[in-house]
């Protein structure tokens, strides 16, 4: 089978279209044809070696995906045929992906595969940080940084649709009309956003989702109301932001980490109770995908540049065997 490998950590532009063997499910997994894969900033950060999570190279590319499954391993509760979405950290940008029960979960009749294929990363994420560690509840009110991109649009549908007030910050008028078409009031720039959000929310924030840290970290703890959270997601800008905890003791805030990966190891069933919570914002159609473009699997290169220009709105899909 055709797969993107990485084999050695020199940037993007370096992936190779390779042929690889097709992999065989085991006990308790399915061999899923790939229809579409999602592009997250993760895989732009491995193919340079500078993701938490290493692989030995070579390794095939690609963390989620969507497709059909044609093959089960024994005591799978899959069966051939079922459309269905995967998280697996790596081996998605491949015509065929291996996946664990665990890490595998049914599309909804609603739901396109090439929408379910930018779905699991960012909505679970999204709802972890909104749901999970935030506890967000209606009528309280979300600051979203990069919400143009693949996680930040997540972050927006899914506090819309949990009757939050949401914010959305970006950076290009571009940017600001894409999230426009996802629902949101509020739409304030970057440059500035801390002046503007003041406008918009005299009081502050309850919530800032920031997955892009860098010098924007000490103005989100500004914007913040009285016993705010800051949701630290993680560095899209690149640094690694510091702050002087006199400024959480005077104002009541925290700051708050949101690794979902994490919380999802050692927890086979964590996945889907993740899923079924957000089930009727899926099947209602509230979370689909901003998409940004899609690429065929041979251009996997293209897809991460586009990431690696911060150019991106919404979500970038590979397409490999398509619908």
């Amino acid at each position: 089978m055709k797969a993107i490998r990485v084999t050695a950590l020199t940037g993007p532009d370096d992936v190779e279209f390779a042929e690889v063997e097709r992999p065989v499910p085991g006990p308790g997994q399915v061999l899923i044809e790939v229809a579409y894969a999602g592009v997250t900033f993760p895989e732009l950060l491995q193919t340079r070696g500078m993701y938490q999570v290493k692989h030995d190279l070579p390794f095939t590319l690609g963390s989620e995906a969507s497709g059909v499954v044609v093959e089960v391993g024994p005591d799978s509760r899959y069966s051939v045929g079922d459309r269905v979405a995967a998280i697996t950290g790596s081996g998605t940008f491949a015509e065929y992906l291996v996946a664990g029960d665990e890490a595998t979960v049914k599309v909804p009749d609603a739901v396109t595969l090439a929408d379910a294929a930018g779905m699991p990363m960012n909505v679970l994420t999204a709802d972890f940080a909104l749901r999970v560690r935030a506890n967000a509840q209606p009528g309280q009110s979300l600051l979203v940084h990069g919400a143009a991109g693949g996680l930040g649009s997540a972050a927006v549908q899914l506090g819309l649709a949990m009757g939050l007030d949401v914010i959305a910050v970006v950076s290009t008028e571009a940017k600001a009309e894409a999230v426009r078409e996802l629902g949101v009031s509020h739409v304030v720039f970057a440059e500035g956003f801390k002046d503007a959000t003041k406008e918009i929310r005299p009081k502050g924030v309850d919530f800032v989702f920031d997955p892009v840290g860098g010098d924007r970290f000490t103005d989100s703890t500004r914007v913040l109301a009285p016993f705010g959270r800051l949701l630290v997601l993680g560095f899209t800008a690149g640094e690694i932001p510091s702050i002087k905890v006199n400024r959480l003791l005077l104002k009541n805030i925290s700051v708050d980490g949101v690794a979902w990966g994490a919380a999802t190891w050692g927890s086979p069933t964590y996945i889907h109770e993740q899923w079924e919570a957000v089930g009727e914002h899926l099947a209602a159609g509230r979370l689909n995908p901003l998409r940004h473009a899609t690429y065929p699997l041979t251009d996997a290169a293209s897809a991460l540049r586009e990431l690696d220009e911060r150019s991106v709105r919404g979500k970038v899909i590979l397409e490999v065997a398509g619908d």
